[in-house]
């Protein structure tokens, strides 16, 4: 192994790093633009076909999240088989690029439920929040296995990063909690889309609201909490690491743009950003943990 071929390899882990947050936020525009049932209840085939004839802008949109899906999982694949023939046996790039492999596999399982079990559309179920929950959850730990494939390379071997400090456990927690009620809070502006701010509030406080509905007051309180406990982390942190810096900083900007998003009343682009951005605060965190173990 020379490090010619680790530096490669350490580039091509951000590139597919970076491609898989591309499909990410897609599926996102998928999920808030309703076209999760572009291709009807059929998988993995598209309205029984493997192309779709004449396509409607739902279908396009859904099949090309389908592509690009199948692209991702193919470069991960690249990604894990390069890993395992340039680093040793044990080698922990070696297990990152395993488990990232292992995840995406998850995610496309998880994708193809929601098309079968038709988490789509207007569905307000419990089941469908339940199961855009633990999807979130499993994209936040495949784009931590992709930076980890990316990062480990350029530290030393003698580096320990694990387990994480009291501190990092409660401020991961907080952030994954944080992003799964945004996801809740994203379904509801999805299914039940507001006219006002008012006309939101009015709804969400109304005797008869659906239990859904009244879900989406939860984001803000756990996102606020959350925001002040990993301000605090980065201020801690902020001399000795540059990654403390940047957790600061896109902690005040993802607050910013959340208190933006519901004032906008959640516009796809806004709702795309938003979520770019609380992948960018998560994986700030994760480098910033990284840095700090001794």
């Amino acid at each position: 192994m020379t490090a010619i071929s680790t530096s490669r390899f350490a580039r091509y882990a951000w590139v597919v790093l970076a491609y898989n947050i591309l499909v990410i936020l897609w599926g996102a525009f998928v999920r808030a633009t309703g076209s999760g049932a572009g291709c009807g209840s059929h998988w993995p085939l598209c309205n029984g076909d493997v192309v779709p004839r004449a396509p409607e802008v739902a279908t396009v949109i859904e099949f090309a999240h389908r592509l690009t899906s199948g692209l991702a999982l193919v470069a991960v694949v690249v990604l894990a088989v390069w890993a395992f023939r340039i680093y040793p046996r044990g080698h922990r790039v070696r297990r990152a690029a395993f488990w990232s492999l292992i995840i995406i596999l998850i995610e496309a399982l998880l994708g193809a439920g929601i098309v079968l079990l038709e988490y789509v559309e207007a569905n307000q179920s419990w089941g469908r929040a339940a199961y855009l929950c633990a999807h979130l959850t499993n994209t936040l730990l495949l784009v931590s296995a992709l930076a980890l494939t990316a990062w480990l390379p350029q530290m030393g071997p003698e580096r320990r990063f694990w387990p994480l400090s009291g501190r990092f456990k409660a401020a991961f927690g907080v952030l994954l909690l944080s992003c799964v009620t945004g996801a809740i809070a994203a379904l509801g502006d999805t299914v039940f889309p507001a006219t006002s701010l008012a006309d939101g509030i009015r709804s969400e406080f109304a005797a008869d609201a659906p239990g859904l509905l009244r879900l989406r007051l939860v984001h803000p309180v756990v996102a606020v909490g959350a925001a002040v406990y990993l301000f605090c982390v980065g201020f801690w942190l902020r001399r000795t690491a540059v990654s403390a810096q940047w957790l600061l900083v896109l902690t005040v900007t993802q607050t910013l743009a959340g208190a933006v998003n519901v004032v906008l009343l959640a516009p796809v682009w806004m709702q795309l950003l938003h979520l770019f951005l609380a992948t960018l605060l998560w994986l700030s965190l994760l480098r910033l943990s990284l840095q700090s173990s001794k």
